[in-house]
């Protein structure tokens, strides 16, 4: 009798994994040309990639408070892939973010170089103060970006 109901336990399972496992990816429905527009519209379209830029920004100011120039240095880099993503989305947006990324970026990149918090303070309002230029150029400049007051992350050094 205990092994009749394992096994009846055990199809029962495996039967529900089975369901599961077939139902993932039918959401997804329509002509290979509709599946498409899903799927770009699940990337949305620039207010994604600036949900994980903010979130890369506060890390990078609390890695520079700490003194953790390694873990500032992975979220600089970061910062920028997901503003090179919204980009292709979204190419009309590029003339403004060009001074972010080919000036603003490799600055940081040098000040995190030197190791010293001073200078990392500097750079980072000259980052603030980009970011708030090109939500200005953007037509957003109700998107004001702030230094960071108080820390989300457990992540410290």
């Amino acid at each position: 009798m205990k092994y009749l109901t394992f096994l009846f336990i055990l199809s029962f399972l495996l039967a529900c994994n089975q369901k599961q496992e077939a139902a993932q990816g039918q959401w997804i429905k329509g002509n290979e040309q509709e599946k498409l527009e899903t799927i770009e519209n699940q990337f949305r379209g620039f207010d994604m990639a600036m949900v994980e830029t903010g979130y890369r920004y506060q890390e990078l100011y609390w890695a520079g408070q700490d003194e953790n120039w390694e873990y500032a240095d992975y979220q600089l880099e970061k910062i920028q892939k997901p503003i090179e993503n919204g980009l292709e989305r979204r190419p009309k947006r590029t003339s403004s973010a060009q001074h972010f990324l080919t000036v603003t970026l490799p600055q940081m990149k040098e000040a995190l170089k030197k190791k010293d918090t001073v200078v990392f303070n500097k750079n980072f309002q000259v980052l603030t103060n980009s970011c708030v230029s090109c939500h200005a150029m953007e037509k957003v400049p109700f998107f004001t970006v702030k230094t960071p007051t108080e820390r989300q992350s457990p992540i410290r050094k």
